[in-house]
């Protein structure tokens, strides 16, 4: 596997940092990869050696105000805005992988970036992934918070406040912990208007199920303490069409960080093929 780091120009000048992962042989698809929430691309690494092993190539982007891209940390000034950056993020895998048929996958707050993104922009996909997406999370039991964050998120958009993350529910693996605590790229912040923007997309989420027509996988780890199964899987029971829901049993929050890693990266690379085929066979 080959790792070219770059920098690229948003659409509204942002320099973005990306990496992309290369298989040794010619790719025979692309998978555009979103992180989640106070991390950063270079988290994916082992997932994107697990892919490239088997001919995918994987393209990666810090989102603005996490990892290495600039900006305020946890802020973004709207959720447009990163709509956009997942827009270009597909733009450069086409153009460095032309002809070749590509994926949306993204975890946590990137699982709910990407069911967002494909029910707004309706770009041509093979599938997209969505790996415990925060539909229905802790946050949500703490209404005060939540109603807070709504009224400050509009009056003082970029102040920032701790996520309240409980790092120890992030994976069963201790290394992987350990790992995230000692991270200098991770925080653990979120800016209100970002807080605010969360909360929106998430409501626009849950209303247009049905609306859903590319093909999608929905993958949970069922003792997930930070965003609740239940919000994924009943998005999933209302998406018409081709839909794989997928629970895995005693699995936490980063499924693909978890002891039983190697059976999920590998169920998402057979669900991938499974579609590589059925493109084919519909051309």
């Amino acid at each position: 596997m080959k790792e070219l780091i770059e920098t690229w120009q948003a659409r509204d000048g942002t320099e973005l940092f990306t990496r992309r992962w290369l298989p040794d042989t010619e790719a025979k698809a692309g998978i555009a990869l979103v992180h989640g929430l106070g991390e950063h691309s270079g988290r994916y690494q082992h997932v994107a050696a697990h892919f490239t092993r088997a001919g995918y190539m994987v393209q990666s982007v810090d989102l603005r105000g996490h990892g290495k891209t600039p900006g305020p940390r946890g802020h973004a000034d709207s959720m447009d805005l990163i709509l956009q950056d997942i827009d270009l993020l597909l733009e450069k895998l086409a153009k460095v992988n032309p002809g070749r048929p590509r994926f949306l996958y993204g975890h946590s707050l990137g699982g709910l970036l990407v069911l967002y993104y494909a029910l707004r922009y309706k770009t041509a996909l093979c599938g997209v992934i969505s790996s415990a997406p925060g539909l229905t999370t802790v946050l949500h039991k703490q209404i005060a918070k939540v109603n807070l964050v709504r009224i400050l998120g509009s009056l003082t958009p970029r102040l920032t406040i701790p996520t309240g993350l409980n790092v120890n529910d992030i994976s069963r693996d201790r290394q992987v912990v350990d790992a995230y605590l000692a991270d200098p790229l991770v925080h653990n912040r979120s800016s209100l208007g970002f807080g605010k923007g969360m909360l929106d997309m998430v409501n626009w989420v849950q209303a247009h199920p049905q609306q859903f027509r590319l093909p999608l996988l929905v993958i949970h780890g069922s003792a997930d303490q930070l965003g609740y199964p239940r919000g994924s899987q009943e998005f999933a029971r209302l998406v018409p069409g081709n839909v794989t829901y997928k629970l895995w049993e005693g699995l936490y929050h980063e499924l693909h960080n978890e002891p039983e890693k190697e059976q999920v990266l590998q169920y998402l690379l057979g669900w991938m093929d499974q579609q590589l085929i059925l493109q084919a066979e519909n051309e």
